[in-house]
């Protein structure tokens, strides 16, 4: 048999879509597992040994409009996959796998186009996405979220450029922070920022900066006068999932970062300012503390964040306290001789702010 995993959405998505790749093995141990993704995206999969090959679908640019889905769709129908399980609830997604008449095609039940699927699984709202994603798998494998392990696997060493190699610290001596975002109502202020990199500083713990080169900018305000290593739009996705493995901590907004901190039990600060973890989207089996501002009428204002804030207060942006913050950071760095296993099973605390 031959399956295709199709997820073509975001960065974090991709990571929160990861434990449905052993979940197919476990009962199709004998398959091809082919995964659909975004260029961007494939680097976080493609050292999987579970997936026999990714196909990536460049949707935005090279396989853009009508004649990039049909290039795409007579790919995968030359391919000849047997059953297609998709997470991403397109209509393109939908139009997708139709045109490439791949016998069986299971979608979720909230697609746009889930006419075009032979059966769709229902997603309960209320639970993470790691449990909504595993429920495309509904009546083919028993819900236990405990199974339900993120999968990222780390680079060799000889894999990481020299540029990168040569300024980390030794492992475990440093903190990652990752002070941007792809939507800016998702952004803890940068002064806040600042101010923790200091405090870990004092502490005796390094600090690295991460992100897009869209995060450049915000970066640079934070390391201003600072001795931290900036490798914010200097590294690759294989790159970042080694430099946060091999962190002690990591303090980032609502982000891809967050996702890939759970998914390699990293200890996590995770700072929601306009988004709220209630949607699904938060800490995942590791060992985590949320701050948040809870007590405000506008908050959530978007499941994914806005460009500006809707009312320009930015309250939520600017409302966790920093001294919050820090000693959330001091609980998690201070906890480091916990084993994994006991990292996982406690449980994220969320800060309402007076």
């Amino acid at each position: 048999m031959k399956i295709l995993l199709v997820q073509t959405s975001f960065l974090g998505d991709t990571i929160l879509s990861t434990p449905v790749i052993a979940a197919i093995k476990d009962i199709y141990p004998d398959a091809e597992l082919w995964m659909m993704t975004t260029p961007l995206s494939a680097d976080l999969v493609r050292r999987d040994p579970l997936l026999t090959g990714l196909i990536t679908f460049d949707k935005r640019k090279n396989e853009s409009g009508l004649l990039g889905l049909l290039r795409m769709s007579r790919k995968l129908k030359f391919m000849n996959f047997d059953k297609a399980y998709s997470l991403h609830r397109s209509y393109r997604t939908s139009m997708l796998l139709w045109l490439a008449r791949i016998p069986l095609r299971i979608g979720c039940s909230d697609a746009k186009g889930r006419f075009l699927y032979h059966q769709v699984r229902e997603r309960n709202l209320q639970q993470h996405d790691v449990v909504r994603n595993m429920s495309i798998m509904t009546g083919e494998i028993a819900p236990n979220p405990a199974s339900m392990q993120m999968r990222l696997f780390v680079p060799p060493l000889h894999d990481i450029s020299s540029d990168v190699r040569v300024c980390l610290p030794p492992s475990r001596s440093y903190a990652v922070l990752v002070p941007g975002s792809a939507w800016k109502t998702k952004m803890w202020h940068w002064e806040g920022f600042q101010t923790v990199a200091k405090d870990l500083l004092s502490q005796g713990i390094g600090v690295v900066l991460l992100g897009a080169q869209s995060d450049q900018h915000v970066s640079a305000q934070v390391a201003a006068d600072l001795p931290v290593i900036d490798l914010t739009g200097r590294t690759r996705i294989s790159e970042a999932i080694y430099i946060i493995q091999h962190s002690r901590l990591v303090v980032c907004n609502d982000s891809m970062s967050l996702h890939m901190a759970s998914a390699l039990k990293i200890p996590t600060v995770a700072i929601f300012c306009a988004t709220s973890p209630d949607y699904g989207y938060g800490p995942w089996q590791n060992r985590a503390i949320v701050v948040e501002q809870r007590n405000l009428d506008c908050k959530p204002c978007r499941p994914h964040g806005s460009v500006k804030c809707p009312n320009g207060t930015e309250a939520c942006m600017r409302g966790p306290a920093v001294e919050t913050v820090i000693d959330a950071t001091r609980q998690l760095y201070g906890e480091e001789g916990l084993h994994t296993e006991q990292q996982s099973s406690i449980r994220w605390i969320s800060y309402k702010q007076g």
